[in-house]
């Protein structure tokens, strides 16, 4: 491993005076295997597909009922997610809590698990926090106009060959490209 790969790795830096290198990743054709069973899983047993956004709008949809039930239940949005106003009535908020615990065994295992911020060598703590917030705030928003995050739209649609789902993968890599020639300082 080359020695600024290894400084990248949380968990890799020195600690005491000791260099400890982070365990491998793990197969990804394996990973995505594991990951095929669990959408076929998920299609069996609730008769969905995987996606994110439907667990956040819940969460949603309870806080503000916190506030105004009135206005969730006469939202045509918050509605759909209302389910009376207990949010652990939707099995998504349970997908979100088990790929937490998942990411979290994952990187223990590795030795992955550590509070570090991830960023190239010309852009502060305080830009690279700005821009993943800026990046996640995009993302969100995109997922809620597109009625589901890219988990939905990636692996439920396109394991059923939805168009609208290819069209939307297509267009994440070729803007992923196109933005990655502007965006390239901030990681080298």
């Amino acid at each position: 491993m080359s020695e600024a790969l290894t400084q990248a790795l949380p968990g890799s830096g020195s600690r005491g005076g000791t260099r400890t290198a982070a365990r491998p990743y793990w197969n990804p054709y394996v990973v995505g295997f594991l990951l095929g069973l669990v959408l076929l899983a998920t299609y069996v047993i609730t008769g969905r597909g995987l996606g994110a956004t439907g667990a956040f709008s819940s969460i949603a949809a309870w806080l503000s009922g916190l506030f105004s039930t009135d206005h969730v239940t006469a939202n045509a949005v918050h509605s759909r997610y209302w389910n009376d106003g207990a949010p652990l009535l939707s099995w998504t908020i349970f997908l979100l809590i088990g790929a937490f615990i998942g990411a979290l065994v994952s990187g223990s295992q590795a030795g992955r698990v550590g509070l570090t911020i991830e960023r190239g060598p010309r852009i502060t703590d305080n830009q690279r926090l700005l821009l993943a917030f800026g990046g996640g705030f995009l993302a969100a928003f995109g997922a809620k106009i597109a009625k589901g995050c890219t988990s939905g739209q990636a692996l439920t649609g396109g394991s059923i060959l939805n168009v609208g789902s290819l069209v939307f993968m297509v267009s994440v890599f070729l803007a992923a490209y196109a933005l990655a020639y502007f965006v390239r300082k901030e990681w080298i």
